[in-house]
């Protein structure tokens, strides 16, 4: 009988708890899982929210701080990149005029094709484009298959990473330069290590290097307006049983001053039909966004002797935005037919280089109008 009184008490506190809006032992420790939708944000902690992210941006410039899910775009000059897919997960258009962007990757996975490219546009725009070739690897027949204009690109072959690194900064300087492009920070090798013994210990000294480059160049290029590309190599760490082992040389300097930075890899090899490699397919991450929301991913294709397939991605991007539309094995855009087949698209848009800006515009027009999800 005690126990059953004893019982009786506890549903009753309880009952008593819940008619007076209090939360129970068991709910109180797990209410908060439980719960059917998060609490709204008050408005006088929005009011305080949206002052201390306007004060940030006043101090810090439009874009130093936004919500990932924020449909706004920095309006900053860009040089496209040449694949649609990679500029519009940049969210800017292209590669942005006046920051450090690093593009690292895997051997062969496309970066200096990726860099040739921007080049090419910037001079197509009337700029002026450098290319400092650390690895003493530039082939210029490829290149000017590519579009760039070799009477006019600036090219370097420092014997060291000081030489490479003050001569982009005398470039900057000169406020004359579109992009200037070192290829690659791998190659940067510190003056001292060329001096020294094979073998000799040189810990850090790249590091130090890089560092103390880049807190001058960054300034500078802001400046001036000109874009900066470092293209970097894969490292992996010795010893790395969790996480991912894999880093890029040159120390965290880069990481840090990069506005910038794409990870590409090689994901497909394209064949034809007699199952002779053509192309490799390329995937795409923005993994460090600081004009835009990072995290991005794009697939390209890269065709050997031609560079990136720029119609191709107009339709992969075409056809995942609704605007061109599949009927059967056609293509087809606003009721017009293009191609049977992405091939003969592709071949149609090369053709009729009017079709494709249509494509283009139609595509930025609809993902402007989409707001973006949180």
């Amino acid at each position: 009988m005690p126990a059953k009184s004893a019982e009786k008490t506890v549903v009753e506190k309880a009952a008593v708890e819940k008619s007076n809006g209090e939360k129970s032992a068991p709910e109180r420790a797990s209410g908060e899982t439980r719960s059917a939708e998060a609490p709204k944000i008050s408005a006088a902690r929005q009011r305080d929210l949206e002052a201390a992210i306007s004060t940030i941006t006043k101090a810090y410039g439009e874009g130093s701080i936004m919500r990932l899910g924020d449909a706004h775009r920095v309006q900053i000059d860009v040089i496209p990149t040449g694949a649609l897919a990679v500029d519009l997960a940049l969210g800017i258009g292209g590669l942005p005029r006046g920051r450090v962007i690093e593009i690292f990757g895997p051997e062969s996975s496309g970066k200096t094709t990726l860099m040739l490219h921007v080049i090419a546009n910037a001079q197509k725009a009337g700029g002026l484009a450098a290319f400092i070739d650390a690895e003493h690897a530039l082939d210029p027949n490829y290149a000017r298959r590519l579009g760039v204009n070799l009477d006019d690109l600036l090219v370097s072959q420092p014997d060291s990473g000081e030489e490479a690194l003050t001569i982009c900064e005398t470039l900057a300087r000169s406020n004359a330069l579109d992009v200037i492009v070192i290829d690659s920070v791998a190659a940067l090798v510190p003056k001292a290590e060329l001096d020294g013994e094979m073998g000799m210990a040189t810990m850090g000294m790249q590091a130090r290097l890089m560092s103390q480059a880049l807190r001058k160049l960054t300034a500078i290029l802001s400046k001036a307006k000109t874009a900066c590309v470092f293209t970097n190599q894969m490292r992996e760490k010795v010893g790395v049983m969790f996480g991912n082992p894999e880093t890029t040389p040159g120390g965290k300097a880069l990481k840090f001053y990069a506005s910038v930075r794409i990870d590409i890899r090689r994901k497909d090899t394209l064949k034809n039909t007699t199952g002779n490699a053509i192309g490799n397919r390329v995937k795409v991450k923005i993994v460090k966004n600081k004009l835009a929301p990072p995290f991005a991913e794009a697939e390209f294709d890269i065709y050997f002797n031609h560079g990136i397939n720029k119609e191709g991605s107009i339709i992969d991007v075409g056809v995942d935005a609704g605007v061109v539309e599949k009927k059967g094995a056609w293509l087809q855009f606003q009721g017009e037919l293009i191609g049977q087949g992405k091939d003969a698209a592709r071949q149609a848009l090369v053709d009729n280089p009017q079709v494709a800006d249509r494509i283009v515009a139609a595509i930025i027009e609809k993902r402007e109008a989409t707001p973006a999800t949180a």
